[in-house]
């Protein structure tokens, strides 16, 4: 249950500490540790609802990850007791898989997939069949990385495909720090994230991001940049967490992103496809993976005997400043233009740019938290 208090956009008071623009993670967390440390705050949030990509839509009972799957994972324990202290975390360990030509390997690269892959059993003859296909030499492109550091089988079996659907353009023509590295593991683990403390809040993200913002001022469905004017000398410090040349009003031009969207379905079966996720590295199937939501939650029972599914087919895009900005694109020319806006960020007294679309950089949700930690010096 919301127990923030919901303003108009005419709200007024006096003054706040902090003006946060955006309840995501970045913006929840700094709210929480202001208000534990004693200051005011006022969220104001773009969408209708709070919590940014962590949103999750409940739908016949089943919790969706609006924005993509999340899985909470650390190596860090005071993160980790941090937001176990906010509310409580199911354990849940990510176990991914390919699919291709109806054929089901394991991800990431580990003993299971060589051996579904070559049939080879010990590391071994795993590493002597990755280091006899590896391309040695001068690298200029992801497609050159990519088979400098897993070889020529695994690169155009799992990577190609994918990697070019998610960027909408050739490895070839990908730069190759896309790819700094790729992990293979010479031991029969599953363990997507292999972090040691990992899982999903009972109640989805909802339940984090909502005690988060708990009895905060808060307003949403509000652009803070269409309405800069409103907000004017309302709190000592701002904290930005949305698009940095946006807020800059796109003097420098427009960084680029690239957009995922997500094509729902109900499928009235009691489990589709016995996984979380399942990615589809081909060429000639359009979406990247499929999210069957229920199974994250494998210890909640009730979900799990409903005759019933939710999946998410997800199909990366192009993007245009219509649709919702995801992944930066950290190519050398949108780099170069974010060092600009990086200039003009640095010289705004009391305005803090803090996540993935202030700092054009891509952030596991750990990093967030400890970003944030860092501020207030913990």
């Amino acid at each position: 249950m919301k127990i923030f208090k919901k303003l108009s956009i005419n709200h007024k008071k006096i003054h706040y500490d902090y003006l946060i623009i955006g309840s995501g993670l970045y913006g929840a967390t700094f709210n929480f540790l202001a208000k534990q440390a004693g200051k005011s705050t006022y969220v104001i949030e773009k969408r209708d609802v709070t919590g940014g990509n962590l949103y999750c839509e409940n739908v016949d009972g089943i919790f969706i990850h609006k924005y993509g799957p999340h899985v909470f994972h650390t190596d860090n324990i005071k993160v980790w007791n941090f937001v176990n202290n906010i509310t409580h975390f199911t354990p849940y360990i990510q176990q991914t898989v390919a699919k291709i030509d109806n054929k089901i390997y394991s991800l990431p690269f580990n003993m299971w997939t060589f051996n579904q892959l070559w049939g080879v059993t010990t590391p071994d003859e795993a590493i002597n069949k990755i280091n006899n296909q590896r391309i040695i030499g001068d690298i200029h492109n992801l497609e050159e990385q990519a088979m400098f550091l897993v070889g020529k089988d695994i690169y155009e079996k799992f990577i190609k495909g994918y990697t070019e659907k998610q960027w909408g353009r050739e490895c070839k023509n990908l730069p190759s720090f896309i790819i700094k590295r790729l992990p293979t593991r010479f031991t029969y683990n599953g363990n997507y994230f292999n972090d040691r403390y990992q899982g999903i809040p009972d109640g989805c993200y909802n339940a984090l991001i909502d005690k988060l913002l708990e009895n905060t001022d808060i307003i949403t469905g509000v652009d803070y940049n269409k309405n800069k004017a409103k907000f004017k000398n309302i709190a000592d410090k701002i904290i930005y967490t949305g698009k940095i040349d946006e807020y800059f009003e796109y003097k420098y031009g427009m960084l680029e992103y690239r957009n995922v969207r997500w094509k729902n379905e109900v499928k009235y079966t009691n489990n589709f496809q016995g996984a979380a996720v399942i990615n589809y590295p081909s060429r000639d199937v359009p979406y990247t993976r499929v999210i069957e939501h229920k199974h994250f939650e494998p210890f909640n029972k009730e979900i799990q005997k409903m005759n019933k599914t939710v999946i998410s087919k997800e199909f990366s895009e192009e993007w245009d400043e219509t649709k919702e900005a995801y992944y930066p694109v950290n190519d050398e020319k949108n780099n170069n233009l974010y060092k600009k806006y990086k200039i003009l960020a640095d010289k705004e007294e009391n305005v803090i740019f803090g996540g993935r679309l202030a700092e054009y950089r891509y952030y596991d949700m750990k990093d967030i938290i400890e970003a944030v930690f860092r501020y207030w010096n913990l």
